[in-house]
């Protein structure tokens, strides 16, 4: 079959990878020059397969005030009248509570593991240059009572299947040398020895070579103006120079551009952007940088290195399709980098960058069709985008191609988002 992906992000290109395996011809559709230039380009780097729990869990409604009087508070949130906006709040309310994030995280883990699994797979047998780590992740918690309550959901994250630790301060400072400086400020934190990092964006253009390779075809700077639907039940994109596309299947994998694109097909996805930002810095200092992944957890700002360099990411803004990068929460971003890793590089030549990450309300992706017979949904992976593309990639190439999915698929409908 002839299937045409919508969006040469990280995630159009792991579907259209498993698509491939299948048999069908590919052709994947951009309005950029490239691949990965959009939220994939320069994320947290972090492939945080156990860390999964949804930004949506019990107590995260009672920071919200406290973060929305902080000017450098992890969350800013801009009031809309806009009746989506309004219904996707109520129900991010809705699912904050221990019930629902708890089933959310044991739905997301099963997808997460098989993402790490098929990553793996997907590394040995296109050897992919994607400055790749097999660090480990450190969660630093400042507060007593930041780090017994993760303590106290060790067993529950055990019996997930996730292999965690608790360490004291000093066992932090072992583990991770280059924490020396803040020993007087570490309770203690979570170390997992099973979680990865690479670069997201040498994994698109490494993945993109290998999809050349199968004969996927990329268009390249072409914007959608809109998909319209004929007689059949059937939908063809039409472009703004007046082209029309058609074929066997069309998957939507735009992220946070999905939600005004199908709306019209009247197609109600639950995605709104969460902005974050990111720098990338040169080391400098080998042994002033940190090895293993590291979670700030109460500036809620992580550290990944990779290659040669530290990517240090942050922030959730509520603040609609901005893409500008914000002076101030980059000066803030720097600022908190500053404080733990004050010697790692020269922050006044780290690379600047702003994503807008596609969140649902109850922090799951949707994988799945729609009423149309030949349209379906790969969006919403939010801030675990790079984590869960693997796995969401072959999900939906299962669901296309009719076979046995990989794990129980209906978790990631569009009536559970």
């Amino acid at each position: 079959m002839e299937i045409l992906i919508l969006g040469a992000g990280v995630i159009g290109l792991t579907t259209a990878y498993y698509l491939t395996e299948q048999g069908h011809k590919v052709s994947i559709l951009d309005k950029n020059p490239d691949v990965g230039l959009e939220t994939s380009y320069a994320n947290g780097a972090q492939l945080s397969y156990s860390y999964v729990a949804p930004l949506a869990g019990p107590g995260i409604i009672g920071k919200v005030p406290k973060w929305l009087l902080d000017p450098n508070s992890p969350l800013r949130f801009r009031p809309s009248l806009d009746p989506a906006d309004i219904c996707w709040n109520l129900r991010f309310m809705k699912a904050c509570n221990a019930t629902q994030s708890d089933k959310t995280t044991r739905e997301l883990l099963q997808l997460s593991f098989l993402s790490r699994d098929l990553l793996h797979q997907l590394m040995q047998t296109e050897k992919l240059d994607m400055d790749f780590q097999a660090s480990g992740k450190m969660v630093l918690h400042r507060s007593k009572e930041s780090f017994n309550s993760a303590v106290q959901l060790l067993d529950f994250q055990r019996q997930l299947g996730c292999e965690q630790f608790a360490l004291n301060t000093d066992e932090c400072i072992e583990k991770e040398p280059s924490l020396a400086p803040l020993k007087n400020l570490i309770t203690g934190g979570i170390y997992t020895p099973s979680e990865e990092a690479a670069d997201c964006f040498k994994f698109c253009q490494s993945l993109k070579t290998v999809l050349l390779s199968r004969g996927v075809e990329f268009i390249f700077n072409q914007e959608i103006a809109l998909l319209q639907k004929n007689a059949s039940s059937h939908v063809s994109v039409m472009l703004k120079n007046r082209q029309t596309l058609s074929a066997d299947h069309i998957v939507v994998a735009l992220g946070c551009e999905s939600t005004a694109l199908l709306k019209p097909l009247h197609i109600d996805v639950p995605v709104r952007p969460l902005k974050g930002y990111s720098l990338t810095l040169p080391i400098q200092n080998d042994s002033q940088a940190p090895r293993i992944n590291i979670t700030d957890f109460e500036r809620k700002v992580v550290y990944a290195r990779i290659g040669k360099r530290l990517r240090i990411a942050g922030m959730a803004d509520l603040v609609g399709m901005n893409k500008n990068i914000d002076p101030s929460r980059i000066k803030t971003l720097i600022n908190e980098a500053r404080a733990v890793f004050p010697e790692a590089g020269n922050y006044a030549q780290a690379e600047q960058w702003a994503g807008l990450r596609p969140a649902t309300p109850k922090g799951k992706p949707i994988i799945d069709g729609t009423q149309y017979k030949n349209l379906w949904l790969n969006i919403g992976q939010g801030a675990l985008g790079f984590t869960l593309a693997t796995g969401s990639g072959k999900l939906l190439a299962e669901k296309i191609s009719e076979k046995t999915p990989s794990i129980p698929e209906a978790m990631f409908n569009l009536s559970n988002a």
